[in-house]
């Protein structure tokens, strides 16, 4: 089982715009590798990266991504943004349940929560919208497209969302977590892991796969 340690942000001043202000996540942060490939019949790996923090209000995640296509159709919260090119973070508060956020490239976003795949339900669109996401590649939907691409996208989910469970005030902690990288209507589809999955299809939605992260109350700047 992989294991992150996720550090602290001290905002001592209020922070800048996510467009603005991502550069923060850079500074002194080693980029953890998106790259286990789990089944073998979708083997196209395409460069993914994150570097992840945590404030008093929000954890913080940037991705950077490298791929041969890209695919952004979907713009309405809680759309199934899986099908275009998709980064996503699932974690668990450790009460058997997992939420799992997930956006596309031009930061349309899914969340759920529940404790399996068919035992689960998205949040209300009022609590997804709280989530700010700023993309390198805009916000405008567009079609596949081919080439040699790069882009980041930069999220920042209030703690205010796990309102009542361990994650509401995570510091010091340790959880149970995954990170993804999928594009399930891409020219050639793909599913890769931080954490290794060990089932016959592909599927996310397995916390007995997740890792380990863990909430430093050190502060990073």
């Amino acid at each position: 089982m992989k294991r992150i340690q996720i550090p602290y942000i001290d905002f001592s001043k209020k922070r800048p715009p996510l467009a603005e202000g991502t550069a923060w996540l850079d500074a002194g942060m080693t980029p953890v590798v998106i790259g286990e490939v789990p089944w073998p019949e979708f083997s196209y790996r395409p460069e993914a990266s994150f570097v992840a923090a945590c404030s008093n209000n929000e954890i913080f995640l940037k991705y950077r991504i490298r791929e041969q296509y890209i695919l952004a159709t979907r713009v309405k919260t809680n759309e199934m943004v899986c099908r275009d090119s998709c980064v996503e973070f699932f974690v668990s508060p450790g009460d058997g349940t997992y939420f799992n956020f997930e956006f596309n490239c031009i930061s349309t976003c899914l969340v759920g929560h529940g404790t399996c795949r068919e035992d689960r339900a998205l949040l209300n669109p009022e609590e997804v919208n709280s989530i700010e996401g700023f993309s390198t590649l805009g916000s405008t939907p567009f079609t596949e497209k081919s080439g040699n691409f790069t882009w980041e996208i930069t999220c920042a989910i209030p703690l205010d969302i796990f309102s009542g469970s361990e994650l509401f005030k995570p510091w010091g902690k340790r959880f149970r977590a995954n990170f993804y990288k999928c594009g399930d209507e891409l020219f050639v589809p793909h599913y890769i892991a931080w954490n290794p999955i060990k089932t016959e299809n592909p599927d996310f939605h397995r916390p007995d796969f997740f890792g380990e992260i863990e909430f430093l109350e050190e502060k990073l700047c």
